[in-house]
């Protein structure tokens, strides 16, 4: 079954076309972040402009026609308003064109099932970081049970805004991991409650610090302290589980220190440690449409007229498919 899956909850319009559990095709084009950020209607209008070109490209690199294709899956959220209709609109006019199926499909359940599939872990707890979220979370039955979670901001939102803080150019996380590389770690705000963490004390401390110490020491710091953070949480949550394996995705999965820091972790437990490759991690169409294959083979299709988006779609809200 080829499945087509278009993403556009933030700043990337991504294509990807899975067969049989297969990537075929992952096609994207991004909103370039500058200094400023994310301004939603320029990143809404960057996607109309690219959309028909990365779709035509998605197909043309997995070797297909438009005939072939199967079944088609969007990103009903979570994510930016004006970002989410692109893609919403984008593939109600695909599934209307090609007479195909229809399947909304959560952003942050596309990131970890991508995870499980390309690091072939069966039944992980993971670790979903990204812009705007932070969870532990773990799948029982036909659904994923949020364990622990950000009380506030996601850490890669704390990591770009902490970015323009001291305008840093891109203004992202991984500006941020690059700038950290030989800091000197100053005491930061530390909370862990549980499983839960909060980020927004750090950053505004963090913001603070401008100008009295050094950028390096300022973003090791908070990388340091955030990704401790972190670590403990799903540290706690894994030996609660009682879990033999572990994953990280998202975003902020991109980064080399926290995977390093979470393979520590796991090796102590003796507990497999696994995660997609960067491409996978960022956003993709590739993670929608993997899991709108599964989600059709399941009879979990949409009808089109009821398809909309949901900026703040919760995973836990999503019936799923028993393994």
């Amino acid at each position: 079954m080829a499945v087509i899956g278009i993403e556009s909850s933030a700043h990337t319009f991504g294509v990807g076309i899975v067969d049989n559990g297969k990537v075929v095709a992952n096609a994207k084009a991004m909103y370039k972040i500058g200094s400023k950020g994310m301004i939603p209607r320029e990143v809404a209008e960057t996607h109309l402009n690219n959309a028909a070109n990365v779709i035509q490209e998605a197909v043309q690199e997995a070797g297909i026609t438009f005939k072939e294709i199967e079944g088609i899956g969007y990103t009903k959220g979570p994510g930016i308003g004006h970002c989410l209709h692109v893609g919403l609109l984008s593939a109600k006019t695909l599934a209307k064109k090609l007479n195909i199926p229809i399947v909304p499909v959560n952003h942050g359940i596309g990131h970890i099932e991508i995870a499980k599939k390309r690091a072939k872990l069966r039944d992980p707890l993971a670790l979903y970081v990204s812009g705007g979220n932070s969870q532990i979370l773990k799948k029982y039955g036909d659904r994923y049970k949020i364990l622990g979670e950000t009380f506030d901001i996601g850490i890669g939102n704390m990591l770009d805004s902490l970015a323009r803080s001291l305008e840093l150019y891109p203004a992202w996380g991984s500006t941020v991991e690059k700038t950290a590389e030989n800091g000197r770690y100053i005491e930061m705000p530390y909370t862990v409650k549980g499983m839960d963490f909060s980020f927004t004390g750090l950053l505004t401390h963090a913001s603070k610090m401008k100008g009295k110490h050094n950028d390096k020491d300022i973003c090791f710091s908070v990388q340091e302290t955030a990704y401790a953070m972190l670590t403990e949480a799903t540290e706690r949550a894994l030996l609660l589980t009682n879990s033999k394996e572990l994953c990280v995705c998202g975003g902020v999965a991109q980064s080399k220190r926290l995977k390093r820091m979470l393979k520590g972790m796991a090796e102590e437990h003796n507990i497999k440690f696994g995660y997609a490759e960067d491409t996978f991690n960022a956003d993709n169409g590739a993670m929608i449409a993997l899991v709108a294959e599964q989600m059709l083979a399941h009879g979990r299709k949409a009808k089109l007229q009821e398809c909309g988006i949901e900026q703040r779609y919760r995973i836990d809200e999503v019936k799923l498919w028993k393994e």
